[in-house]
């Protein structure tokens, strides 16, 4: 039997080390991080604010490729934390990486990964609260990093704009030259 597809999984005895330093963080590290700018309630699930080192780009259709989050660059057993009060819906293995889902009511919900985390489902987590570590690299081409994703009512959106970090549209002069190309109406 080849077992060469499953070498990422771990046998119960050897991940006991990893889940206790998730404890550990989850429990013994400061409940709450500074408040950051942008929709009230929420902040960056990770400190200091991350680079993002991949864009938001949803696909065309519900059913397309896409990239339906951000990915912020940290290394490997980062503490995670919530970006907003609320309750997990989600602690497991979605595909071949641990995810860790919160609710945050108003339907919006957050997911982050690969997050591995001692909490379970209908645990109540508080921004800022330590959820869980970054575990190893699994999609990013630039490095380790962390995939965050929001959906609200179902349909994913830009987590960005919960933290305040979209870029606003700026309007630029018209310049001199383009007014004198236009035809004169006095012709």
């Amino acid at each position: 039997m080849d077992t060469s597809r499953h070498s990422h999984r771990r046998s119960p005895a050897r991940r006991l080390p990893g889940l206790l330093v998730v404890l550990l963080l989850v429990l013994g590290l400061p409940g709450a991080a500074p408040p950051a700018a942008g929709a009230p309630g929420w902040a960056w699930p990770l400190v200091p604010r991350p680079p993002v080192v991949g864009q938001w780009a949803p696909p065309a259709q519900r059913w397309d490729s896409g990239h339906r989050g951000v990915d912020l660059g940290a290394p490997a057993g980062a503490p995670v934390r919530s970006p907003a009060d609320g309750t997990v819906s989600f602690a497991g293995v979605v595909v071949d990486r641990p995810v860790l889902t919160v609710d945050h009511g108003d339907g919006l919900r957050s997911s982050v990964e690969p997050v591995e985390s001692a909490l379970a489902a209908g645990d109540r987590v508080r921004r800022g609260q330590v959820v869980g570590v970054l575990r190893g690299r699994y999609h990013c081409a630039v490095g380790e990093c962390l995939h965050w994703g929001v959906r609200r009512d179902g349909e994913y959106v830009n987590p960005l704009q919960f933290v305040g970090s979209l870029e606003p549209s700026v309007l630029l002069p018209v310049p001199p030259e383009s007014a004198a190309a236009q035809p004169s109406s006095s012709s």
